[in-house]
């Protein structure tokens, strides 16, 4: 009964709205929910016709009537109401269709992002049906997802790596200390790759193919056995089907810009950090989370650059929702670390 009667008013969750990836978590059940961030749209109708991982399959298979879009980019809503309707869904899933749970939704946003931005995350999350939002920024969310110690008077550094944003800080007695906000992320390095390949190899190559490429063979440091991959796009020059091998050491050179300005990003917020906090992070070391945290040779890099020891968090693709989680599961302790919609 008492059940029933939380699957009705809703339970509450905890959300990491990105823009690759929408993960919920839900009080007392976990994470629950991971679908893309993707909507596929009838153009002359503008209705919806697929959310999450039905959409995804379509991108770059539509025809021309039809299209799949992203609705938030780097990081932000792009389309409010497109990030609505999609919000809407994944709460409806989650609550099995009831139409009128509202539920208290803890929301995750980039630290970077402007109160306009923030305002329109908010009200696109009021409108999908909460009965109360709460935004707290990604870093604090994945530090918190990370156990990392954050109200410690030591300092703790948290890079995430996410689709659309890169963030990088240093947290200390609850607080963000110094930070850095990029709208730089796994999207990009996609991107960086079909860039490369359309340069170098007049090679066009899908968004699919692209990420792909990315994780089976991309790196951020030279790997002790150097990959090749076989990899099909449309020749621009014949515009026919090509077929070519391509190698990690390309496809490295490829996401280098990227991953450089992620380093640089790493590198200035330690040069910003009181000494007393460097030290600290030089001996606990830097956590890395978000689907970019898992290129190959990412932590080598960043130790390189950094001369600190640097380690994955131990869900890097879920720290943040897991630490939205956190404040959903013991919401009346961690109600400091949010921000309310009001």
């Amino acid at each position: 009964m008492f059940d029933f009667f939380l699957n009705v008013i809703g339970r509450d969750m905890g959300i990491d709205l990105g823009t690759a990836n929408t993960l919920v978590y839900v009080k007392s059940k976990g994470i629950i929910l991971e679908e893309p961030s993707i909507v596929a749209i009838i153009k002359d109708k503008k209705t919806i016709l697929a959310i999450g991982r039905e959409a995804k399959r379509m991108v770059g298979r539509t025809p021309g009537n039809i299209i799949a879009i992203r609705p938030l980019k780097d990081g932000v809503i792009a389309d409010f109401e497109t990030t609505e309707k999609m919000l809407r869904y994944f709460i409806q899933k989650v609550h099995k269709n009831v139409g009128f749970a509202r539920p208290r939704i803890v929301i995750c946003v980039p630290s970077g992002i402007t109160p306009v931005e923030k305002k329109a995350v908010i009200e696109a999350t009021e409108q999908a049906g909460a009965r109360a939002a709460y935004i707290i920024e990604e870093p604090l969310a994945a530090a918190i997802g990370a156990n990392l110690p954050i109200d410690e008077p030591t300092g703790s550094m948290i890079v995430d790596i996410g689709g659309g944003t890169s963030e990088v800080a240093v947290i200390s007695l609850g607080g963000i200390v110094v930070s850095q906000s990029l709208r730089i992320g796994g999207n990009e390095m996609d991107e960086s790759i079909v860039y490369f390949l359309k340069k170098e190899h007049n090679l066009l190559l899908g968004e699919r193919t692209a990420e792909k490429v990315k994780m089976e063979i991309g790196s951020a440091f030279p790997l002790e056995n150097e990959e090749k991959m076989e990899i099909n796009g449309r020749d621009l020059v014949t515009g026919l089907p090509k077929t070519i091998i391509i190698t990690s050491q390309q496809i490295r050179k490829a996401l280098e810009k990227t991953v450089n300005d992620i380093v640089n990003s790493i590198v200035e917020v330690l040069d910003e950090t009181p000494p007393e906090l460097s030290s600290d992070i030089m001996k606990r070391g830097i956590y890395l989370a978000g689907g970019g945290s898992l290129l190959k040779g990412i932590t080598e890099r960043i130790s390189r650059e950094t001369h600190c020891p640097v380690f994955l968090a131990e869900e890097p693709l879920a720290a943040v929702a897991m630490g939205a989680g956190k404040c959903v599961e013991d919401f009346t302790a961690l109600k400091r670390y949010l921000r309310f919609s009001k």
